[in-house]
């Protein structure tokens, strides 16, 4: 049984394909990777990024990975109505306080927060607003 404990966002789950990625990231994935999933939302951003690229070694690089080692390794958490309802009354909160996040954002902090998992990312101000949602980032 594995026992998740990590979301990824969006900047974790791609630092290994930067030429110089954070030696901080690639031990922290290396050292957790039993424990780590991230959220469709992240898959479909990263999926996004690759197919707007034009035919090139880049794109292949970033389809092989996210083919072979991201899908068949890295559990693919949905945004299913417990997420839903989570974002939906995190979203109404924020946006009467004058606060408003990225949906996307909201989608992704939602499925961590449901799944009881630590929210990993670079980008600490972009769920700092968000309640009862548990944040790190492993560039440190």
């Amino acid at each position: 049984m594995v026992n998740l404990r990590f979301l990824l966002d969006t900047n974790i789950l791609s630092e290994p394909l930067r030429p110089l990625p954070n030696t901080n990231v690639l031990e922290m994935l290396r050292r957790h990777e039993n424990e780590i999933a991230t959220a469709t939302v992240v898959y479909h951003e990263l999926l996004f990024g690759c197919y707007r690229l034009p035919e090139s070694r880049k794109r292949q690089t970033i389809e092989k990975y996210l083919q072979e080692i991201v899908q068949p390794n890295i559990p693919l958490l949905p945004y299913d109505t417990n997420a839903a309802m989570w974002h939906a009354t995190e979203r109404a909160r924020l946006v009467n306080i004058g606060k408003t996040p990225s949906f996307a954002d909201g989608q992704i902090a939602a499925i961590a927060n449901v799944n009881d998992l630590v929210l990993v990312t670079n980008n600490i101000s972009d769920y700092a607003d968000f309640t009862e949602l548990a944040v790190d980032n492993w560039f440190i």
